[in-house]
């Protein structure tokens, strides 16, 4: 269980957080920055994953790759396999 930023009700997310996903109670958008565990006002661009492209709306739903819910447990092995893929992708033969 999670907790929505906007209204700080629990929501059960199952699943990867999808663009279109909204909180069932106040229907914000759950994919942007404030919902992020990488958001930090006091960072630079407001976020602690160096490697994100900027967002300057923070509170409305966005594509970035590195986005994850807060409160979300994610295994070391997600974390390794995201960092194989982004790495496979990024020298990836045309």
């Amino acid at each position: 269980m999670i907790r929505c930023s906007f209204c700080g009700k629990e929501i059960e997310v199952k699943g990867t957080v999808i663009r279109g996903d909204a909180c069932p109670h106040c229907g914000r958008d759950l994919h942007s920055c404030v919902q992020c565990k990488f958001y930090d006002p006091g960072s630079y661009n407001e976020c602690r994953e160096v490697s994100a492209e900027r967002v300057v709306d923070k509170e409305r739903a966005n594509f970035c790759d590195y986005f994850i819910i807060k409160g979300a447990k994610e295994s070391q092995f997600e974390r390794d396999a995201m960092a194989k893929q982004a790495l496979e992708d990024l020298f990836k033969k045309k």
